[in-house]
């Protein structure tokens, strides 16, 4: 019988170099593996610089995964925080002062962590997130639709979403847009999301040592070469192609902490960035859990302290934000993974990567990239999801399109915001409709009414079931029975007992079962 805690146990050194090498190593190369393509398509569609996403992935291989407890979970650059980050690049105006965002909203992370609030993330309604990443999805394929028709302008849709649709932006990029279109690029566009879309089941089941993202680079590096080589016409433009310095150390930037003042946006994308990498982080951790085959729980707080210690460094050092990674972690669990040394080995792997053979990284066709996020975001936004928020009913596919709508108009932050509340909307509705129920009979010439409360009756509950008391006919019998109530709110109490006197002006007969009576004349 395997025993859950036998990973945990000091054991000898030995038996941990045989753990990591039987297991934990060639884990950590997958999830490398995995995550090099992640790492720079996730910086191309957030507008950074592509080292950026690389030394996130390092920081969440290496230094997140010594401080968490998550023995499976991998941490590096995500898909969801696109979106908050170029809308922060741009508005932001100088990389160095995004990264002042950056680096404070690993400190509110942090914060979150030492003050033991992990918990709090866990209570937003699922509607609420996924429509969060449904919209994410959409925005996504939005951005890599140009890059894999061949447009090579960085300046194309970098107003968010809903500037996609102004007169004075998207025609006026549609008119030039010929100029840009290149059918080179179509052609690996094309054979990329053939090879994810129709392979992607037989690797899942028959050649889970390659990872198809990593096949997929590797059919566009192949592609883009054999134009260069046979095709001199076809050969892709050097703004087509991922261009990693040699010396990429000496190409970092640091945030220009004299400028913290300047702007007050930095504060307001930090909490965002704050806000929804734990979202991502929490629900991502959670689903890892669930996949463990040991059944191993992480402390959510210790992994709030660790993803904001990762984000300060990252700020520090020029990094995009990170969050724990489905993707990654999923792909550890798949790759046997045993302990945390896996996404360390993985860390170890992209900083010896983009070290030792930028060279190499330099072959990979955008369109490549774009073709993996394109995926990506479909996945994040499927049909399917649709459909089944909408058996679900209006409660929950009203807060989940709501949330959609108002993230591509606006913002992140702003959808979430409304979608919390239009989901509260309902719960509330729901909560006045719920804690009571009323039933009704004749007995002979006169009308019998029973209200039963329910376990919680709060205040919630006071205006509908005061129209449901005047509703009562005179020269009737009313009973109100409190037995199934574990908590029946003061406001409840007293608006009873207000009715108490009008109910004997109108003959009403009323019968309390279990229920205290509240001195209404002190009230007065």
């Amino acid at each position: 019988m395997i025993d859950p805690t036998a990973y945990l146990k000091p054991r000898k050194l030995h038996y941990y170099r045989l753990i990591w090498f039987k297991h934990d190593l060639p884990a950590g190369l997958s999830v490398f593996l995995v995550a090099l393509p992640l790492c720079l398509g996730i910086s191309l569609a957030s507008g950074a610089p592509l080292y950026a996403g690389i030394l996130s992935g390092v920081i969440g291989g290496i230094v997140v995964s010594l401080v968490s407890d998550s023995q499976l979970g991998v941490s590096g650059p995500a898909a969801g925080l696109t979106t908050v980050v170029s809308a922060s690049i741009i508005g932001l105006g100088d990389y160095r002062v995004f990264l002042l965002a950056v680096f404070f909203a690993g400190l509110f992370q942090l914060s979150l962590g030492v003050l033991q609030l992990g918990t709090v993330a866990r209570y937003f309604p699922s509607a609420v997130i996924k429509g969060m990443l449904a919209a994410i999805g959409i925005i996504l394929i939005s951005k890599q639709i140009p890059l894999s028709l061949g447009y090579d302008q960085p300046d194309f849709w970098t107003e968010g979403f809903a500037g996609l649709f102004s007169s004075n932006h998207f025609y006026k990029n549609l008119g030039n847009f010929y100029q840009h279109f290149s059918l080179p690029v179509v052609v690996i566009s094309a054979v990329s999301i053939a090879v994810l879309g129709l392979l992607g089941s037989f690797f899942r089941k028959k050649a889970k040592w390659l990872p198809l993202p990593l096949l997929v680079v590797l059919v566009g590096v192949a592609i883009s070469l054999a134009f260069g080589a046979f095709l001199p016409d076809w050969a892709l433009k050097p703004a087509q192609i991922v261009n990693i310095p040699n010396n990429i150390f000496g190409q970092i930037s640091t945030p220009d902490f004299s400028k913290i003042w300047d702007n007050s946006r930095v504060f307001q994308d930090a909490f965002t960035i704050a806000l929804l990498a734990s979202l991502e982080t929490l629900l991502c951790v959670e689903a890892i859990d669930k996949l463990d085959p040991l059944k191993r729980r992480t402390s959510v707080n210790r992994e709030l302290i660790a993803q904001g210690i990762g984000n300060m460094g990252c700020g520090m050092v020029g990094a995009i934000p990170m969050t724990a990674v489905i993707v990654r972690g999923a792909a550890n669990v798949q790759a046997g993974a045993r302990t945390r040394l896996s996404a360390f080995t993985h860390g170890v792997f992209l900083l010896v990567a983009v070290a030792s053979i930028p060279f190499a990284l330099n072959l990979i066709p955008y369109a490549s990239l774009a073709a993996i996020l394109l995926i990506t975001g479909y996945n994040l936004t499927r049909p399917s999801l649709y459909r089944q928020m909408f058996r679900l009913g209006w409660n929950q596919f009203l807060p989940f399109i709501i949330t959609i709508v108002v993230i591509l108009m606006t913002d992140l932050l702003e959808g979430v915001a409304i979608g919390l509340a239009i989901s509260i909307y309902f719960i509330v509705r729901n909560n006045f409709k719920a804690e009571y129920e009323i039933e009704h009979h004749r007995e002979s010439a006169t009308e019998h009414f029973t209200i039963r409360l329910n376990s919680m009756v709060t205040f919630l509950n006071k205006v509908n079931l005061q129209k449901a008391l005047y509703k009562i006919p005179p020269y009737s019998v009313l009973t109100i029975d409190g037995t199934n109530s574990r908590f029946v709110d003061y406001d409840v109490l007293e608006m009873i007992s207000e009715f108490e006197k009008q109910a004997h002006e109108k003959h009403i007969q009323l019968i309390l079962i279990k229920l205290d009576r509240v001195d209404v004349s002190t009230l007065h």
